[in-house]
């Protein structure tokens, strides 16, 4: 793959569980940061739901402030469902980005929508819980980038259980 950076934003997220799935999504697509604010997932943590031990591979980390975060070749993009947002299917992602998620039980607030360089949505019908949405987008990252896959990634991937192969 070629250089980049991606790194994921939680508001405030509320289950420990969705966190875990959104630090397995972080190891499994590549991105080099998860950071969080409010207090729920900090007083959650100790539950231990990073399955695949990401958090000993990447930046796991609490801020007061994601627009602290932006660099100038940093894009802030904002992933929700909100009127006027682009559909991920035509968005453009920048090489280096940091994507902020709001909590599942609530919305982004106002003024990091008003700094991003971009907000997308997942087109549903409905909404997906936290874990999915990021597992999505950064699937769709990958997916667009000029990437080559082989054998090899399977046999480094995929679960010691699994040895099936297509005949």
């Amino acid at each position: 793959m070629s250089k980049s950076f991606a790194a994921i934003g939680l508001v405030n997220p509320k289950s420990p569980t969705n966190v875990g799935g959104v630090l397995r999504a972080a190891g499994c697509y590549e991105a080099q940061a998860v950071y969080f604010n409010g207090n729920r997932y900090a007083k959650a943590a100790k539950y231990h739901t990073d399955t695949k031990n990401i958090a000993n591979n990447i930046t796991v980390k609490h801020v007061d402030d994601f627009i602290s975060l932006k660099a100038p070749s940093r894009a802030l993009v904002c992933v929700e469902l909100v009127e006027g947002a682009t559909p991920l299917p035509q968005f453009v992602h920048p090489s280096d980005a940091l994507y902020i998620f709001g909590p599942e039980d609530g919305s982004l607030p106002q003024e990091l929508v008003d700094a991003a360089d971009a907000v997308v949505y997942v087109p549903t019908t409905g909404c997906m819980n936290l874990a999915a949405t990021v597992n999505v987008l950064l699937y769709d990252r990958m997916a667009k980038r000029s990437v080559e896959f082989n054998a090899e990634q399977i046999l480094t991937s995929r679960d010691t259980n699994n040895r099936l192969i297509v005949t």
